[in-house]
């Protein structure tokens, strides 16, 4: 049994369907021209089309094809570099990362680890861990440090030799110079990667850090 018959069948029934033809939302160039020739063939004879007209809305229609067509294209390479984002971000999982927070994180039988900016050599670095109210919980002295990253660790062994509890902890960093001058240095933490968030914030990429939370990942200055 062919179509056609199954077709003659339905319409001996008195059953038939229409098939409209698919419709075309946009207008290609072909399309385009098609209209300019019709148009040509009826306008005005008194009134003619201008060769000026008509190549300024090729011109205009061009336009705006060549802009939905970069548009399109631009939307595929964002899609492309949100996925080559993706693809490097899975690669910090479980990394250690450098970032510009001065509160560190100590694990439960471990140690906080952080690093103090030094802009220029100074003869004494210390390094103050802050307990929740602000309090002084332990003095940490570096002695003298070449300009660049020093690194300091704490043992989470409090001044007056308790332990403290894992958790996040303030730091402060200070240089000392002579006559005792005092003048305050940046503090870096450091912390793994525990997950990747894409197109966090204006689009950007955040980082989920061990202990302290979402981190822009602007904010990170080394990796590893």
């Amino acid at each position: 049994m062919t179509v056609n018959s199954i077709q003659a069948d339905f319409a001996a029934l008195g059953l038939t369907r229409d098939v409209q033809p698919e419709r075309k939302e946009e207008l290609g160039v072909t399309d385009f021209l098609r209209l300019m020739i019709t148009q040509f063939r009826n306008q005005d004879p008194f009134k003619p089309l201008e060769s000026g007209e008509f190549l300024g809305q090729l011109a205009q229609f061009g336009a705006v094809t060549g802009i939905t067509e970069l548009k399109q294209e631009f939307q595929q390479l964002s899609g492309s570099l949100v996925s080559n984002q993706a693809l490097q971000a899975s690669a910090l999982l479980g990394r250690d990362v450098l970032v510009n927070r001065p509160v560190g994180w100590l694990p439960a039988g471990g140690t906080l680890e952080a690093e103090v900016e030094l802009p220029s050599a100074a003869s004494r670095v210390q390094v103050q861990v802050l307990g929740a109210g602000g309090e002084v919980l332990r003095t940490i002295e570096l002695g003298p440090q070449p300009a660049g990253l020093a690194r300091v660790s704490w043992d989470g062994r409090a001044d007056d030799g308790s332990l403290a509890a894992e958790g996040a902890y303030q730091l402060r960093a200070q240089t000392i110079g002579p006559g005792g001058v005092q003048s305050a240095a940046q503090v870096l933490a450091i912390a793994a990667v525990e997950s990747v968030t894409i197109g966090a914030g204006q689009g950007g990429l955040a980082l989920f850090l061990r202990g302290l939370g979402d981190v822009p990942f602007g904010e990170v200055r080394r990796i590893g």
